[in-house]
């Protein structure tokens, strides 16, 4: 069955000389998706802020004949943005097909509980780094000529989960920026989406669905 399934997979979908950028892919979905995306024979390249972390994960994805490349790079720091996309820039020959921003983290918290510090870790970690990212890969996409740009969002951009209001207004904002640039950018030919899943089982939320899942429910 894997290798009908796998078949059917390589019939039916190719990304060969597709080249990708894939944001915190060393964990949950981000993993997953640096695998779905190597496994359909893109060319990859992702960050993680774990140096270990991260050269774990590349030898386990050249052990499965995965090309995937990577950075050390904190996508909270603008610095260390600009520098990961200057790498990808000349790694790729001034060209990407891809961009997934998919870095993000949470602080669960009543809204009057939060302080000043956690505000701006949440905000520039889950919105700003994708805003600032988007404008220092559009040159790349748009060198590409089909270029793609998809952001990891939440349901909880959509309704109330119990992840927090601050969290929730950086997922709804994420959207509005997809639909934004979904219009801007199309006639570089660049397309635009954003994907909101429900509770997936990784390792920041890996907890609270276990410890209270009561949230699942909600």
């Amino acid at each position: 069955m894997a290798n009908a399934e796998s078949s059917f997979k390589s019939s039916r979908w190719s990304l060969k000389g597709m080249t990708a950028l894939v944001t915190g892919g060393t964990r949950g979905i981000g993993q997953a998706t640096v695998e779905e995306l190597a496994g359909l024979g893109a060319v990859v390249h992702t960050c993680s802020r774990n140096e270990v972390e991260l050269n774990k994960c590349l030898k386990e994805w050249q052990s499965k004949g995965f090309v995937v490349t990577g950075s050390v790079c904190d996508a909270a720091s603008p610095d260390q943005r600009e520098k990961l996309i200057q790498e990808v820039g000349s790694k790729f020959n001034g060209k990407l097909n891809i961009l997934v921003n998919n870095v993000g983290t949470n602080i669960r918290k009543p809204t009057i509980e939060y302080s000043a510090e956690e505000y701006s870790k949440i905000m520039t970690t889950n919105f700003e780094s994708t805003y600032h990212l988007c404008q220092l890969v559009y040159p790349l996409l748009k060198a590409s000529g089909v270029g793609s740009i998809v952001f990891i969002s939440s349901v909880g951009g959509l309704s109330h989960v119990g992840s927090g209001s601050i969290y929730g207004a950086t997922k709804a904002a994420m959207n509005q920026l997809t639909r934004n640039l979904a219009c801007e950018w199309a006639k570089d030919n660049i397309r635009t989406n954003s994907v909101a899943p429900w509770y997936t089982k990784t390792s920041l939320v890996e907890r609270v669905m276990f410890s209270n899942l009561s949230l699942i429910f909600l």
